[in-house]
């Protein structure tokens, strides 16, 4: 399959979608740093991150992705989205992380347009959420960004077993496409 190719219109780097494959361990080894893992609970051990990769390359219901740059194919982080019951509704979620080096220059912007696309491509769900603590600024921005609409602040469990506060956002993908956003 092919990646997803985001064309922003917008000045700066263009970012592919490539579908998450068993290679791509070390780039979730990356992710897993104190600054990198700071809103959501902390690094994980070595045998978490296996299991994570498993369920990426296993996803039943939605894809995961590594984010590279259009020009050059390097790897600048990850994105997906996978379905979850949000407030008694199938929904969709998504997230992301882009590597320190890459950060800053509106990469995870481009990549959650991608996603959105993807998604909206995929038909099974109106609404496609994001729940970022609400102390994460450069998260909150993404979404802000990507045309997501906040609907207020929700307790979120992520990982298992660790509550955060959150903002609730979210795409609703029936009117998005009507507007032609």
């Amino acid at each position: 399959m092919d990646g997803v190719d985001e064309r922003t219109g917008h000045a700066g780097d263009r970012v592919c979608l490539a579908p998450w494959a068993e290679g791509d361990l070390w780039l979730l080894r990356r992710s897993n740093s104190p600054e990198m893992t700071a809103h959501l609970g902390g690094p994980e051990t070595e045998e978490q991150l296996a299991a994570r990769h498993r369920r990426y390359t296993e996803l039943g219901t939605g894809r995961m992705y590594r984010v590279t740059l259009a020009d050059g194919g390097e790897t600048v982080g990850s994105i997906g989205y996978w379905q979850r019951t949000w407030q008694g509704v199938e929904v969709w979620e998504t997230g992301w992380a882009v590597l320190p080096e890459f950060q800053g220059r509106g990469l995870a912007v481009r990549a959650a347009r991608a996603v959105r696309e993807a998604v909206r491509a995929d038909g099974a769900h109106r609404y496609l959420h994001a729940f970022p603590s609400v102390g994460h600024a450069a998260s909150n921005a993404v979404c802000r960004g990507a045309g997501f609409t906040l609907l207020g602040q929700a307790d979120f469990e992520y990982p298992k077993g660790h509550w955060i506060r959150s903002n609730d956002w979210r795409v609703d993908l029936e009117m998005d496409l009507e507007r032609g956003d």
